[in-house]
């Protein structure tokens, strides 16, 4: 995962202090432009990115990473599957290779060949990313989309108000996709944080300047969520996951 935001530094202590991330300064030019690689004990969590100028203006906003074998050869197959690459592929220094796509129903993603990192690798614990999940009105299109580019499997889950599809890597739950919970929400990727207490969680963003979005609920079978926006925008999740039975 990785953010973009007009305030690189706003971000690294909103972050810093909402789920104890140590967040380091890579330079990246000679100009003072760093890149923020954020850690939770020594393992890479997440990134943070400074905004571009044609973004001006923008809300910041988090981005999804998908990881592929060979990003060249998988951005090959997107136009043919309906979709569109925006960016790329391009190498990242030595971190990577990376390309960044749009599926048919206009929902945006990156891909990522890993070099010198695979991005995440500290995952499914309080302070890190649980989950991520797809927000699309045509489900049909956009998860046809992604097994004909990535290979990957949908799998139905019933849940309250309906079904929900998980997306299916290597016979692991790895993600979902939803339809929106209502009008005017735009294709995206949402993304989760872990938290062992999500009311808490929810209470100490708003001490740091988050807004509510949707207010702590239950998702049986799930776990208690909870919608917030950061300082500059940024729409995320927060997810205590049900107890493992």
């Amino acid at each position: 995962m990785e953010l973009t935001t007009p305030d690189q530094q706003a971000a690294k202590a909103f972050y810093g202090s909402l789920f104890g991330w140590e967040i380091e300064e890579v330079p990246l030019d000679d100009q003072g432009n760093v890149y923020l690689a954020a850690e939770k004990e020594g393992d890479s969590v997440a990134g943070i990115a400074g905004q571009m100028p044609e973004l001006a203006g923008h809300p910041a906003f988090w981005g999804v990473y998908l990881a592929v074998d060979d990003v060249d050869a998988t951005a090959a197959k997107v136009a043919g599957a309906g979709g569109n690459v925006e960016a790329g592929p391009f190498d990242v220094m030595e971190l990577g290779r990376m390309a960044s796509i749009q599926d048919p129903t206009g929902a945006r993603v990156n891909l990522w060949q890993a070099g010198q990192t695979i991005g995440t690798t500290r995952a499914n614990e309080p302070g890190t990313p649980q989950w991520n999940e797809l927000v699309s009105p045509d489900l049909p299109t956009a998860t046809k989309f992604y097994t004909d580019v990535l290979g990957v499997e949908w799998e139905s889950m019933s849940m309250e108000g309906g079904d929900y599809l998980c997306l299916v890597s290597g016979g692991r739950q790895v993600g979902g996709a939803m339809v929106p919970p209502m009008e005017g929400i735009p294709p995206h990727w949402n993304v989760y944080f872990g938290t062992d207490d999500t009311d808490a969680g929810v209470a100490r963003a708003v001490e740091l300047g988050a807004d509510v979005v949707a207010p702590a609920f239950d998702v049986p079978g799930v776990g208690r969520l909870a919608v917030l926006a950061d300082p500059q925008g940024a729409m995320f999740n927060l997810i205590q996951p049900v107890p493992p039975s």
